[in-house]
Order: structure tokens, then C-alpha cells, then sequence
């Protein structure tokens, strides 16, 4: 629990604002296919297609709304992106073609895209003495919010009427209305920081060991879908597995991280620490993915009890990847230029996202036994990078407190 303190209260005020718009998110993003596809009646290659051009939009956000957060303060750019967030959301019950459809995806995802990275950097003047613990939270309660919404959105799903799709999509809507509310009254109007001379818009840019990371943390990302995209479709498709298998999945996953999210990712500050959770997060998933693969060759019975242990690993591997990306890319960003360090590590992440399905089930399923080998073996490699990458750009910051930011006295918080 957070004592409630000065420092405390803009914590728990971005903690319950974030939580607020988590939920809106589990119920959407649960039925969003499904409103798209049986209640405005796109097909299902005009859906896919439509997210992928609005993904694509999305990415031109990220550095541009980081540097105005770094220029301007990052709550006034979140709160703006929130807005438009709502106002975007809400007109997805008034599309009725593929280009209207296309259109709001794609200036959604813009608005998502300039809230990650000015949130990101409000985490960052947000976090006090205990940025790792903070965060680990922070998450920790986002976890919690998708489950929430995703349960609430089973109502809508076993309803299956216009109506109740629409509520859902309003919801969402409202969560991101409720969520910029609660920031507002909760969270301080911080002041931008100093810059110095040599501060370019662009700085983020040339600097070698974050983007080299930026690229570690975007292939790490592919995890998350093995868990929402390629698990469900080899289960059902390869194994005996009973169909309750596939929910238990997104259960025992959600489970797992919001249970050792904070005990873990509290553990995680310096860019050492860092390194090693990248690295034990790869060896993790070298393990689970061989045990998903092998769920295909044993009977009926033992393939959900083998789909649980093989999730339980992938998803304390998951908590570690969290944990050590969440250190590396807050504590390597200089504190006057959060905004614009998130804004790549959201385009980079978001990147990744978007090659995901075609990577894991344009390879991986087709490759069968062996895609899941080369999975599990890339994804070992990328985090036996982490830390001679987190040695690497520690070096560059030149004995700079990487990890912490610094207390900020009453001038540089701002009201």
C-alpha cells in the first residue's frame, strides 16, 4: 500500500488513473474484433488491414509528442492525449465503412502513441526516491486493470447484441475521460527541466547504447504474443488440448504477473540489475517455449497440465523482461529528455508489436517444433545481450546516476 504522503499522492493518483483507463482497455480490446466484424460487418481482412495502417500512423507520435512533454510538461500532453483518446473511442460507434474505420484507428492510435511516451515521462517525475518500486506497481495495478476489463467484457461477449458492444466501446471511452480526471486532480503540472546546450530535438537519436537497446526491448516484446496470439492457435490446432486450456492461458499469465510483478520488479534499479533480469527473462523463455512446443506430442490429459507449468515460466520471465526493460529505459534517459527516450522506446515496442504476428505465425507455426526452438533460442539471445548492452550505455553516462532520478525541489515540481 502507498503511504499517503506529499510524495505519495501523485503516485496513487497515476496509479488509480492508469488503472481506470486499464480497464477500459480489457473490456475494448477483448470485443473490438468482434464489434468490427458481426456488428459493423467488415470483414475480417478489411480489420486487419485497417489496424495495420493505423498502427503504422501511430508510430510518427512518439518522438514529437515526447519532446513537446520535455518541452511543455509532461502532464498537459498526457492529458491531452487522453482526451483525444476518449473523443476517438467514442466515434468508433458511429463508423459505418472501412475508411471511416481506417481513419479513427489510425488517429487513436496516434493519440495512444503521444500518451505512452508523456506518460512515460510523467512515470519518471512521478516515481520519487523509489523509481523501480514505483513502477513495479504502477504495472502491477495496470495488470490488474486488463483483467478486470476483460472479465467485464465476457458480460457483453456472452450478450452478444449491438447494444452491449456499443456500452463497451463507451466505456472505454469514459475510462480515458475518468483517467485524465483523476491525473488532473492528483497529479502535479511539473515543470520541464533544465536543458542543457548541448540538448538537440533529436538527441535520442544518436544515442547508440539506448537505441541498441530500443531494438533488444522490441524483439524481447514478441513474448507477449506468444502468449495472446501464437499459445491459442497451437493449442488449437496441434494439440488435444480441451478448449478451456486456451482461457486458462490469459488467466494463469495475468495471474502470475500481477502476484510477483511488485515483489520482483521493485528488485530491478540499476542498470546491472537490469541487465541480469533481461538476461534471466531469455533463459526463461528458452525453457517455456520447448514445453509449449511439446504439448502437441502428449495426450489429451497432460497437455493442459504441461500448457500451465510452460506458461508459469514464460510468464515469471515475463515480470523479469518487465522489470529489467522498465529500469533501462526510464534510468538511461536523461531527466530533462524522458519525453522524447520514451517516445522511441514506445515507437520501437510498438514496431515489434506490429511484426509480431507476422514473425510467429508466418515462421514459428510453420516451422512447427522447430520455429519454437529458434524462438525460445532468439529470445535467449537478445537477453544475453542485455547486459553487456546495460554495461555499455552505463559507461557512456559517465558516472551519472542513471537509474534514480533526482529529488526535485518545489520550484522544478511545480503545482
Amino acid at each position: 500500500m502507498l503511504r499517503r504522503s506529499a510524495d505519495s499522492r501523485p503516485q496513487l493518483a497515476l496509479i488509480t488513473a492508469s488503472f481506470v483507463s486499464r480497464v477500459g482497455n480489457g473490456l475494448f480490446n477483448t470485443a473490438a474484433v468482434l464489434y468490427f466484424t458481426l456488428v459493423v460487418h467488415l470483414p475480417a481482412t478489411q480489420v486487419g488491414a485497417g489496424l495495420t495502417v493505423a498502427g503504422l500512423c501511430g508510430l510518427a507520435a512518439g518522438l514529437p509528442a515526447g519532446n513537446l512533454a520535455d518541452r511543455y510538461g509532461p502532464r498537459a500532453v498526457w492529458l491531452t492525449a487522453l482526451v483525444l483518446q476518449a473523443a476517438t473511442m467514442a466515434a468508433f460507434v458511429l463508423i459505418d465503412s472501412w475508411p471511416a474505420f481506417t481513419l479513427v484507428a489510425a488517429l487513436d492510435r496516434l493519440a495512444a502513441t503521444a500518451a505512452g511516451a508523456a506518460g512515460g515521462a510523467l512515470i519518471a517525475r512521478v516515481g520519487g526516491e523509489r523509481p523501480a518500486a514505483f513502477r513495479a506497481r504502477l504495472r502491477t495495478f495496470v495488470n490488474l486493470g486488463v483483467v478486470v476489463g476483460t472479465l467485464g467484457a465476457a458480460v457483453a461477449l456472452q450478450i452478444n447484441t449491438r447494444p452491449a458492444y456499443t456500452a463497451l466501446i463507451l466505456a472505454n471511452a469514459a475510462s480515458f475521460a475518468g483517467a485524465a480526471l483523476i491525473a488532473f486532480l492528483g497529479v502535479p503540472n511539473y515543470r520541464p527541466l533544465p536543458r542543457p546546450t548541448e540538448h538537440r530535438q533529436w538527441s535520442v537519436l544518436a544515442d547508440r547504447p539506448y537505441v541498441t537497446f530500443v531494438a533488444l526491448y522490441s524483439a524481447m516484446g514478441l513474448q507477449y504474443q506468444v502468449i495472446s496470439l501464437l499459445l491459442p492457435i497451437w493449442l488449437s490446432t496441434h494439440t488435444d488440448a480441451p478448449r478451456w486450456t486456451v482461457a486458462a492461458v490469459y488467466a494463469i499469465n495475468s495471474g502470475v504477473c500481477v502476484l510477483l510483478q511488485s515483489r520482483l520488479g521493485s528488485k530491478v534499479e540499476t542498470p546491472q540489475q537490469s541487465g541480469r533480469a533481461f538476461r534471466l527473462a531469455g533463459l526463461l523463455f528458452l525453457l517455456s517455449c520447448p514445453l509449449m512446443a511439446l504439448t502437441a506430442d502428449v495426450p489429451a490429459w497432460v497437455a493442459p497440465v504441461l500448457t500451465v507449468l510452460a506458461v508459469c515460466i514464460h510468464s515469471v520471465g515475463e515480470v523479469w523482461e518487465s522489470s529489467g526493460g522498465y529500469a533501462l529505459g526510464y534510468g538511461l534517459a536523461p531527466d530533462h529528455a524522458q519525453g522524447q527516450y520514451q517516445g522511441l522506446l514506445g515507437i520501437g515496442f510498438d514496431a515489434g508489436q506490429a511484426l509480431a504476428p507476422l514473425v510467429l505465425t508466418g515462421a514459428v507455426l510453420a516451422l512447427g517444433h522447430t520455429g519454437w526452438l529458434l524462438l525460445g533460442a532468439l529470445f535467449a539471445a537478445v537477453g544475453a545481450a542485455g547486459p553487456p548492452v546495460a554495461a555499455w550505455a552505463e559507461r557512456t553516462r559517465l558516472g551519472r546516476q542513471v537509474v534514480e532520478l533526482p529529488r526535485l525541489d518545489a520550484e522544478q515540481q511545480g503545482t
